[in-house]
């Protein structure tokens, strides 16, 4: 919501034309003219008597005017009073007061006259009258006694002073006694009670009257009033009587509006045109009377009518006849009504519709004076010439008077005169001077030469050009030297010379020249035009809702002529923003900081040149959580439902979305607060639902989009009637805890939820298909009962119902529970175990009879460990291992099996008490499967042509082995794979010396153990042969050389830097020199070469790649192939060394690094690790 307001130069222009049009008549006073009255003291001129008494009378004419006075219509010789005195050059006189005179001599209507060689002008008749505020009159006022309920009225009866003076009602402590629509103060001072309280009584009702022009302010005798009310008066005449008189007052009773001003039905008024119009009802009756105002056959206006004094004043400004009419007051209570009627007529003093301006010929020009006024009556109009009725006034054959228009014809230099013109009526009179001054002058340009003149684009331009000649001269424009003569649309050319440009724009700047010329002679002036760019706010201040304490800035971001100088002004509602630290103005913005309510409002930046003025507005409205409601209010009360009722508190700027209505239970929680509902926020009422023997409470929040307000005051409380329980306890269960009892156990009722004092629980239960009748027992108030003595695990038909001492609740449902559980008696029979593979085995098994198992079936546990391996012959500690298949399942998958490998297992049955008997240890084993890699390989013994293999065997050898296969293939120095070379060797060997092999060549080496079932995972190692003895001594020669050393340090120095790199880029997540090594030498075998061209093949792992049927993974031995099993995992049980399934399903998985197999050919890699290639130097 973004309010925009440009304030331009065009207003004030226009302004400044119109002076210009009427200034432009005014005569050089160089020039002889006749007397001009431009000052002068009001009509009605009250004066302060205690002061000296100045009556104004200033004129202006040429040659300078003299002055004289009249008073009570005669001559006022000031010589002879020598009180009086006029002031130098001046008709002002000063009548000396303070010294020793009296205003009320001077009391009378004064007229002042300035006169000179060409003609007298009069001033108004001014009334002179001292102010006087003269003191109350004696009077002894009686004690005012007064019935409850009745109406009063308190006179004030000021004293009549001039002017009239202000009233008003104060106690002895000055302080202003309070008013309302009961008790209000009348347009006469007098004070209205429309009907009296007991809180009315009191003994200093002090009416005050102000006198503003002596500022004394005069105070009239306390009045006392003593308010009877109707049982205080009961027990005084009850006192005074004997007890066979019968007395007693009518109690306080209501009545109908009666009117106390003014009275009767109709009444009349007048005022006058342009006056303020008041009108007054005032009514008494009991309840208050409340006031409307309406006029009869039309409407109040609308911008010019207001309601004062609590609607019992209607006020009209700037009244006019339309305004005349009859106006209707109504008073209405419950009672009844009153009206009354006041025709009101509006009268007019007299008022200019053209008043005589004066008037300047040359020898011979014609001319004419128009005096036309208007009023109500229509006022007459009368002429006088240089202060003498027109009609005895010297001859002058030039004149000819018309009504209320004077003709001129041939005017000579003798016909110069100051002619008057009287509009009056019964209410009033207007007088106004005029002169005809007859002139023979050339023209004069009275603008200053080459004045500048700056506007902004588009608004207008208003160049001056005043003037005076006689005969009026006529007035031509020119732009630049030796430009033509303007003319056009695009021009207005104002009678008083100014020549106006409507729309200015950057080409109209430049210089201007007037010429004005008559018949006497030609006169020029030049003055200059610039043309400004117009000042903008070209980001302006937006709309914002910001919430309380909170930061908020308004933009006003300007753009303006280079030339000009902007000042910047933040106003709040159209006023200065306030005194407070909080409120930061920077250039091109305002934050407030720490926002309060009453920041919220209208925020205009306005932006002021000495050329125009622009602003913007944006409105700020800050949000809070709302106030919380009040007035809760209980209605309707019945004994299952009450209304409630509240009022919503301040919304805060953010609209109420609903009321949560919470209550409290003094009886059973007092303190705890619980929710009961939840109502839209356009309602304020809710119709509320109860329970029996609660001692309510209710509050009220409301909720906006800010958040909760803080909850109400509380409601009266209210408390319900007891009854029977409504409803039963939940959640009841019958669960044995011992092998011969049922614990019935459920969910005790809130406190009010028992309805009722006394509650207590029927507790019932019966052996389901065995008993017919049921057995019961009433408890406290628990939450539990325990039968003893009960078969084991049998179904019992269970229910609990609720009763307090007014009854029982509704009959309950009934649950099926059983009697406590015992350990399972028998275990699962026809125990059998399929091997699948080397690691995987499937067991089945017989179910037991349910009657076996004496409580609920939870599921089988499988026991299984490992005796022995059959590689090794060697016993080790047993560690048994469980899975655990839910439900009454008979069979289930024992994953994670070592190979070649002796197995025992057992299963037992398991319910909710614990687990039966073991079923007989059933032995399998496991068939052999690949073996694990090598436990090491060494390479030592480097010479020219041979190196030394040494080797430790499977630390799971997982069957017998049967042998090992070495593949080793060259490196070159562009890390290059050479031929691939393979040997078995027998499974009894633990090294090997390899001969004839290049000397100076590393080798790297892939070894891997087998057995029947396959080969192994594979270890890599890496080694190189050393160089010739000619080589060598080469070596150590070159070794010796200052420059080798100098060189093989830099290679050092750069090989650790590199080490730093890589160890910096490993920790960042990137590649690093060893990994890179890695995938250079990666496994030959997923590198394989075609056999026909040796050249490389498309990379597929048929193996270690493939994903199993049914949710298998291949182990780390690989000894699990797809085809090997058809069994899903979802056989696997629950172990403590792996995860299942509810239904038993394993969810572990089984994987294993394996090297990759060496690759034959040759096969670029990445480079070596620094540790390798620093041995490439040795």
């Amino acid at each position: 919501m973004t309010k925009k307001m440009s304030i331009s130069t065009s207003k004030t222009s226009l302004v400044l034309l119109l002076c210009q049009i009427i200034s432009a008549l005014d005569v050089p006073l160089d020039l002889s003219q006749p007397p001009t009255i431009t000052q002068q003291s009001p009509k009605d001129y009250i004066v302060d008597p205690r002061e000296n008494i100045v009556i104004q009378c200033e004129a202006k004419g040429k040659p300078p005017p003299s002055f004289s006075w009249t008073r009570n219509g005669t001559h006022f010789d000031i010589d002879k009073d020598a009180q009086v005195t006029m002031k130098p050059n001046s008709g002002t006189l000063v009548i000396n007061i303070m010294n020793g005179g009296k205003a009320e001599a001077y009391e009378g209507v004064y007229q002042c006259t300035a006169r000179n060689e060409r003609g007298a002008a009069i001033s108004n008749n001014i009334v002179v009258r001292p102010s006087r505020s003269p003191l109350w009159t004696k009077e002894k006022l009686e004690p005012n006694h007064v019935r409850e309920g009745d109406s009063l009225v308190l006179h004030c009866r000021p004293p009549v002073g001039l002017p009239p003076p202000i009233i008003f009602w104060m106690d002895n402590a000055f302080q202003r006694l309070p008013q309302s629509e009961r008790v209000s103060q009348g347009l006469n001072g007098d004070l209205y009670f429309s009907n009296v309280q007991p809180e009315d009584t009191r003994e200093d009702y002090i009416c005050y009257a102000r006198f503003n022009h002596t500022q004394t302010i005069q105070q009239k005798q306390p009045i006392s009033v003593k308010v009877f009310s109707m049982d205080s008066l009961n027990d005084t005449i009850a006192a005074n009587l004997s007890d066979t008189d019968i007395f007693g007052a009518k109690p306080v009773t209501e009545r109908q509006p009666v009117l106390l001003t003014p009275t009767g039905s109709t009444s009349t008024k007048v005022e006058l045109r342009g006056n303020v119009l008041l009108l007054e009802c005032i009514a008494a009756g009991l309840p208050t009377p409340v006031i409307r105002w309406i006029k009869e056959g039309g409407e109040l206006p609308a911008n010019r009518t207001f309601f004062e004094n609590f609607k019992k004043t209607l006020k009209i400004i700037d009244v006019s006849e339309a305004d005349s009419g009859n106006y209707k007051c109504i008073a209405r209570n419950a009672l009844g009504s009153v009206h009354h009627v006041i025709s009101v007529t509006v009268k007019a003093a007299p008022y200019w519709i053209t008043a005589p301006r004066n008037l300047v010929l040359s020898p011979g020009e014609d001319g004419t004076l128009i005096c036309r006024a208007n009023g109500n009556p229509k006022p007459s109009i009368s002429w006088l010439a240089n202060g003498v009725p027109i009609a005895i006034a010297p001859e002058d054959p030039s004149r000819k008077v018309d009504g209320d228009t004077i003709i001129f014809s041939h005017v000579q230099e003798r016909s110069s005169a100051v002619y008057q013109c009287n509009a009056s009526n019964e209410y009033g009179y207007l007088l106004a001077n005029a002169f005809v001054n007859v002139l023979a002058e050339p023209p004069r340009i009275l603008t200053p030469a080459n004045k500048l003149y700056q506007v902004i684009a588009d608004s207008p331009a208003l160049l001056d050009c005043a003037y005076f000649g006689s005969p009026k001269p006529e007035i031509e424009w020119f732009k630049g030297v030796k430009g033509s003569i303007l003319r056009g649309n695009e021009y207005v050319f104002h009678d008083n010379g100014t020549l106006e440009i409507p729309v200015a724009q950057k080409n109209n700047a430049g210089t201007y020249t007037c010429v004005a010329r008559n018949e006497l002679g030609k006169i020029q002036n030049e003055v200059q035009l610039e043309i400004k760019d117009p000042t903008m706010i070209i980001k302006q201040p937006e709309y914002k809702v910001i919430q309380r304490y909170g930061q908020v800035s308004f933009e006003c971001i300007i753009k303006h002529d280079s030339t000009l100088l902007p000042t910047v002004t933040w106003l709040k509602d159209n006023d200065e923003l306030p005194d407070d630290e909080r409120f930061l103005v920077g250039k091109d913005n305002l934050t407030i900081m720490n926002v309060t309510d009453k920041d919220d409002g209208t925020y205009t930046c306005i932006v002021n040149t000495t050329l125009d003025s622009v602003s913007a507005s944006a409105v700020l409205t800050v949000v809070a959580r709302p106030n919380p409601p009040f007035d809760l209010e209980l209605t309707g009360q019945l004994e299952r439902s009450i209304d409630l009722s509240w009022l919503p508190g301040d919304e805060n700027n953010s609209p109420i979305t609903s009321f949560v209505i919470e209550f409290e239970d003094a009886l059973h929680e007092p303190g705890v607060w619980r929710y009961q509902t939840e109502v839209p926020g356009s309602q304020t009422t809710a119709q509320l639902k109860l329970s029996p023997y609660v001692n309510y409470s209710f509050r009220v929040i409301a909720v906006n989009r800010i958040g909760r307000s803080q909850p109400s005051e509380p409601s009266e409380q209210y408390l319900t009637k007891s009854a029977s329980p409504d409803e039963n306890p939940a959640n009841v269960q019958g669960i044995g805890s011992e092998p011969d009892n049922l614990v019935i156990t459920w969910e005790p009722l809130k406190g009010f939820q028992s309805n009722g004092p006394g509650l207590q629980y029927k507790v019932s239960w019966r052996q389901k298909d065995v008993d017919d009748e049921w057995t019961s027992v009433i408890v406290a108030n628990v939450s539990k009962y325990i039968v003893s003595g009960t078969p084991t695990f049998v179904p019992y038909e269970v229910k609990v119902q609720a009763l307090n001492d007014l009854g029982y609740a509704p009959e309950p449902s009934e649950v099926i529970g059983h009697s406590g559980e015992d350990l399972p008696m028998v275990a699962p029979g026809n125990v059998q175990v399929h091997v699948i593979n080397s690691t995987l085995a499937k067991v089945h098994w017989d179910p037991v009879p349910l009657k076996s198992v004496r409580g609920h079936l939870q599921g089988y546990k499988v026991y299984y460990w490992k005796v022995q391996s059959l590689s090794r012959r060697s016993r080790r500690h047993v560690e048994k291992k469980i899975l655990t298949f839910r439900g009454n399942k008979t069979f289930g998958m024992l994953p994670g099996l070592e190979p070649y490998s002796s197995y025992k297992l057992n299963v037992r049955v398991v319910n909710g008490k614990g687990e039966g008997p073991a079923s007989p240890d059933k032995v399998f084993k496991t068939p052999e499967g690949v073996p694990s890699s090598p436990s090491f390989l060494k390479i030592t013994n480097p010479t020219l042509d041979s190196l030394t293999l040494e080797w430790g065997s499977p630390t799971h050898p997982n069957g017998v082995l049967t042998s090992y296969t070495l593949k080793f293939q060259p490196i070159n120095n562009t890390h290059e794979l050479g031929p691939l070379v393979e040997i078995r060797i027998p499974a009894n060997e633990s090294s090997l010396i390899l001969k004839n092999l290049n000397y100076s060549t590393r080798y790297k080496f892939y070894f891997n153990a087998q057995t029947s079932v396959g080969s192994g995972s594979q270890i890599t190692e890496e080694a190189v042969t050393i160089m010739d003895e000619a080589m060598a001594s080469r070596q150590v020669d070159i070794a010796t050389q200052g420059w080798f050393i100098g060189l093989m340090c830099a290679v050092a120095l750069l090989i650790l830097i590199l080490l730093i790199v890589c160890f910096i880029r490993r920790n960042k997540g990137g590649k690093y020199p060893v990994k890179e090594k890695e995938d250079a030498h990666a496994d030959p075998e997923i590198q394989p070469m075609k056999e026909d061209d040796g050249t490389f093949g498309e990379y597929s792992d048929a193996e270690d790649h493939k994903p199993l049927k049914k949710g298998s993974r291949t182990p780390s031995d690989r000894t699990v192939k797809k085809e090997d099993s058809d069994d899903s995992l979802v056989d696997y049980g629950e172990g403590v060394n792996g995860q299942f399934n509810e239904d038993g399903s394993f969810i572990g998985q089984y994987s294993g690094k394996k090297e990759k197999e060496p690759a034959e050919g040759n096969e670029s890699s990445e480079a070596p690790s620094p540790v390798n290639a620093m041995n490439s130097f040795v």
